[in-house]
């Protein structure tokens, strides 16, 4: 396998394909798809279409590949009970995770309801109320998804992309072996608090330690407007990089067991108090 890097959506990239099916114009393709994507779905870029929605009413028109992001986040929102939701971005902000990464603390308004804010049906999105929408908890995941089926669609069937630590792996050849991959410990990134493996399917992780200000961290509750401080760090491994990723923080919010009433996934929750709960076939092995 060989390798290249380089730095999107605000994290490093490294994605590893078979010999030989690295070349210039591939690389400068998925850089390409990568930039339509944030120009989309970004609130950090002033271009982005939801930075236009955040002030705007009426009807828009959303790429194709929108439907399946609106989905996970319309079903984790009912599961969640509002938790997990699109309208964060205004709460993010205002708590000091803004555009310019300011860290000012505001005062939080109260959730919002979805009904409220917007409806959306393939491939139309109509806004009632203008909001500052925020895709961060599955918009990484998913890039990841897309940029594996552009790899495929080229006939290039094994790869392996890190966006962050956020990896997908896959391979069509028979006698791969899977990858294996450090959980990095919350509290000291040089050290790992166990080894997991991955072989078709994807790994997530969420944690408050990399972004992390005052009394809040990236995540945070839409409906107690508060992060969660008794898991420091979760990791959710299933097929699709989108679910992965948006589950990571779902975990924050709700039992693992709301959510396996519709996704299938294996889980590892690290609680502040050091104790863990894994679901009965996480692969890998925690460290003491």
């Amino acid at each position: 396998m060989e390798s290249f890097s380089f730095e999107a959506t605000g994290t490093h990239w490294e994605i590893s394909l078979p010999k030989n099916k690295i070349d210039e114009k591939l690389v400068n393709e998925i850089k390409k798809y990568i930039d339509t994507f944030e120009s989309t779905y970004s609130r950090f870029r002033k271009d982005s279409l939801v930075n236009n929605l955040s002030s705007q009413v009426g009807t828009f028109e959303l790429p194709k590949e929108a439907k399946e992001l609106f989905d996970i986040y319309y079903e984790l929102y009912k599961l969640t009970n509002g938790s997990f939701t699109p309208f964060i971005g205004k709460t993010l902000e205002e708590a000091g995770y803004d555009k310019t990464y300011s860290f000012k603390q505001k005062e939080l308004s109260k959730s919002v309801s979805w009904e409220d804010i917007l409806s959306y049906e393939h491939q139309n999105i109509v806004v009632k109320n203008p909001i500052q929408l925020d895709f961060g908890a599955a918009g990484k995941g998913y890039i990841i998804d897309l940029v594996g089926k552009l790899l495929e669609d080229k006939c290039i069937y094994t790869y392996c992309i890190d966006a962050g630590h956020d990896i997908l792996y896959k391979t069509d050849q028979q006698d791969e072996k899977p990858l294996r991959i450090g959980l990095e410990h919350p509290n000291d990134i040089t050290k790992v608090i166990g080894v997991t493996n991955i072989l078709n399917n994807s790994i997530c992780g969420s944690s408050g330690n990399r972004r992390n200000w005052g009394k809040y961290h990236h995540i945070i509750d839409a409906n107690s407007l508060e992060s969660p401080k008794d898991i420091i760090s979760t990791w959710v491994i299933t097929a699709k990089t989108i679910e992965a990723d948006a589950l990571s923080t779902s975990l924050f919010f709700v039992k693992p067991e709301i959510l396996l009433s519709k996704y299938d996934f294996e889980y590892l929750i690290l609680y502040n108090d050091s104790t863990i709960n894994k679901s009965q076939n996480f692969p890998g092995e925690m460290f003491t």
